[in-house]
């Protein structure tokens, strides 16, 4: 999977995949009794086809197989995007670890699951865009509805607007995709706003929360309480699809939010309530963007995890030395002491009181009342 690789100076280090890998495997989370690690396998492009054109295919196989081909009117050999050798394939294996992860899930062999290598949310149906060639996260929950699943909730966490993810599910009425990003006033893609609730036949199975710049755990938890699990029970979806970018987090440089490690794992716990709660446990959950290769990403993936494998890892845990050995060794990096960072992670329920005066409180009432009365619920109470 690492040899989804834009290149040494490129923000999507392959390197998030193998800190991320080694520290679970240190932590004893892949060795758990209920964890089995099951091999990703290069999606066939009937698979892709599925979510994506195939003439945008086909055009990422050819820059692949000849990088000097850039083609950016579909988003290859761009800056965000470069090309490199093997593309295709790279692309295609990230999706078809979460195929895989869909496929379980679906057949009713496992109920939770996890591709950290995945969550490429930006990739459109015939372009890429931000990072990302195919969407995974897509062509999970188009596998599940194509093996009978009636409806399913996305949730996107990344800092940035799940826009790809959305729009491929834009006028379905089976999808409800829910994103918390930083607003696009200030953040890529510049989309996602609360007035953005989906197709004619599918008004409000799209949701958004554009948190203002700046904000820390207590705002991110307050936004996420305040909108998630009030519309997914509502929805009523058979199984979870989520994604779990940790960009958010304050040292991340490419993003102006302000979450922890944290914070992070408190909201990946309340996504495994969730789908405890509302559809049997039944939940696939992804990486996504996170550039803090040491510090952020592996913990953040490791936590994950841990809660997928219903074993969360307390955030007082030590990090293991032989990690932080290999941190150091292999790549000339201080590794931190702790799971954890010690942050303040409390946040005020919405039942407490709506702030006109705060910018955050503004920017969740602009959500809820754009789409929580197509759901029989009141903006302002529920």
């Amino acid at each position: 999977m690492s040899a989804y690789n834009f290149g040494p100076n490129h923000p999507m280090s392959p390197k998030r995949l193998d800190l991320t890998a080694t520290l679970a495997r240190e932590l004893g989370i892949l060795d758990l009794p209920q964890v089995d690690v099951v091999p990703a396998y290069v999606a066939s492009d009937d698979e892709l086809a599925a979510v994506h054109d195939r003439d945008y295919i086909a055009a990422v196989r050819r820059v692949g197989e000849d990088p000097t081909r850039s083609d950016p009117d579909r988003g290859l050999g761009t800056e965000d995007d470069p090309a490199f050798a093997g593309m295709h394939e790279a692309s295609a294996r990230l999706a078809g670890g979460s195929l895989v992860a869909a496929s379980a899930v679906a057949s009713g062999a496992v109920t939770r699951a996890v591709n950290f290598g995945g969550g490429m949310h930006h990739a459109f149906a015939g372009r890429a865009a931000g990072f990302c060639i195919y969407n995974d996260a897509a062509m999970a929950v188009q596998r599940l509805l194509d093996s009978g699943t009636s409806k399913v909730a996305y949730i996107d966490i990344d800092a940035h607007h799940g826009d790809g993810t959305e729009s491929m599910f834009w006028n379905d009425p089976r999808v409800l995709t829910i994103s918390l990003h930083e607003s696009g006033v200030t953040l890529f893609p510049g989309t996602g706003f609360s007035n953005d609730i989906g197709g004619p036949q599918a008004q409000g199975s799209a949701v958004n929360v554009a948190l203002p710049a700046g904000t820390s755990d207590a705002g991110w938890l307050r936004a996420f309480h305040a909108v998630v699990p009030q519309l997914v029970e509502a929805f009523g979806p058979e199984v979870i699809v989520s994604q779990h970018g940790c960009d958010s987090h304050r040292s991340d440089e490419l993003t102006h939010l302000n979450t922890s490690v944290d914070g992070q794992r408190e909201a990946a716990l309340s996504i495994a309530a969730l789908a405890d709660k509302v559809c049997g446990g039944r939940w696939i959950a992804m990486g996504g963007g996170g550039y803090s290769i040491v510090s952020v990403v592996p913990r953040v993936w490791s936590h994950l995890m841990a809660i997928v494998a219903g074993r969360p890892i307390p955030l007082r845990t030590a990090v293991p030395e032989t990690w932080r050995s290999y941190v150091a060794e292999k790549y000339g990096m201080v590794a931190p002491l702790l799971m954890g960072e010690d942050a303040d992670t409390w946040w005020r329920s919405w039942e407490v009181g709506y702030n006109p005066s705060d910018a955050l409180d503004r920017t969740v009432m602009a959500t809820r009342k754009s789409v929580f009365p197509l759901y029989g619920l009141d903006p302002w109470f529920d």
